[in-house]
């Protein structure tokens, strides 16, 4: 297994790792669920730059692990409000640009997060077939 944190994200909250990547008959990797937590520690306003950023550090996790949008398999993702919806689901909907097979995905209403300026969460998991 190899532990996958990227440099230019923001350090893990505790102790675990902002995903792991496994080989097999392939290559996996899994995320933990980014918030929108810039590598100098400020959040950005509004679900939609949010949004954005949980994909921009989805993707240098995956980029972490050799692996790309391309590879999703399954995005699970969590916003505060209903309101929310449109500007996570146009994040999204830019980090698949171009890509092919599209991930199975999954969007939840949750009451909150760790702290109350984060309004989306984002989890990526993606697989490369041994080639």
């Amino acid at each position: 297994m190899q532990s996958l944190n990227p440099s230019q994200i923001a350090a893990p909250f505790g102790r675990y790792s902002h995903g792991v990547a496994i080989d097999g008959p392939g290559r996996l990797a899994t995320t933990s669920g980014q918030l929108a937590l810039r590598a100098d520690g400020t959040v950005p306003e509004g679900a939609l730059e949010q949004a954005r950023l949980c994909f921009a550090n989805c993707a240098a996790i995956l980029a972490e692990a050799g692996l790309g949008a391309s590879d999703a398999l399954r995005i699970n993702a969590f916003v505060t409000d209903r309101a929310h919806f449109a500007d996570y689901m146009k994040a999204r909907d830019e980090w698949l640009a171009g890509v092919e097979v599209l991930p199975a995905s999954t969007l939840v209403i949750v009451v909150g997060f760790t702290r109350p300026e984060f309004l989306v969460e984002v989890e990526v998991t993606a697989f490369r077939p041994a080639t």
